[in-house]
């Protein structure tokens, strides 16, 4: 039965971070298409808008729902929470969170107000990358890891992630001016 359990918990991560990925991408879009003129301004945020509900409501949700129904369900087939299960709640707390704030840019732009710029949310949208990298690392390496070098690996690995996005930037910016 664990294996089943188990198994559907992770079907439902991958859906679910899938969903997460991809909508703040939709926003980028979303916030950029209100940048253009008409009749183009409509015809793509009518479009946007279809596609971000239809993601949301349909995929990212359920499928945050059922990996909280299925890893507690998990946990209780274990019989107990090792340091390192511990550990990745407080990061699945935070991925929470993280999703609870799209659902505020989603209630925003699904009213046409553009609080954060596209660039702004490009930023945003690697913060699910950085949960899992951080969830990830502990389920696989679990009690091998150090909590200095963990620290440190997922601290780099924020630098480099930031140093990327800012590059990209640079040469968006740059193919923008030819």
């Amino acid at each position: 039965m664990y294996s089943y359990i188990k198994a559907l918990h992770i079907i439902f991560i991958v859906t679910w971070f899938s969903g997460l990925f991809y909508m703040v991408r939709l926003f980028v879009y979303h916030t950029e298409a209100a940048a253009k003129t008409e009749p183009e301004r409509s015809i793509l945020q009518n479009q946007f808008r279809l596609m971000i509900r239809r993601l949301w409501m349909g995929i990212t949700w359920p499928s945050a729902i059922l990996t909280l129904v299925f890893g507690p369900w998990m946990m209780i087939l274990m019989g107990s929470v090792p340091t390192w299960l511990a550990i990745k709640l407080g990061f699945v707390v935070g991925l929470y969170g993280y999703h609870f704030s799209l659902q505020a840019i989603y209630r925003q732009q699904m009213k046409g107000v553009f609080r954060f710029s596209s660039q702004q949310l490009r930023i945003w949208n690697e913060v699910a990358t950085i949960f899992l990298v951080a969830i990830v690392m502990l389920v696989v390496v679990k009690q091998n890891m150090s909590w200095a070098w963990g620290l440190l690996g997922l601290f780099l690995f924020v630098i480099l992630l930031m140093s990327a996005i800012k590059i990209y930037k640079t040469i968006r910016s740059r193919s923008q001016k030819l």
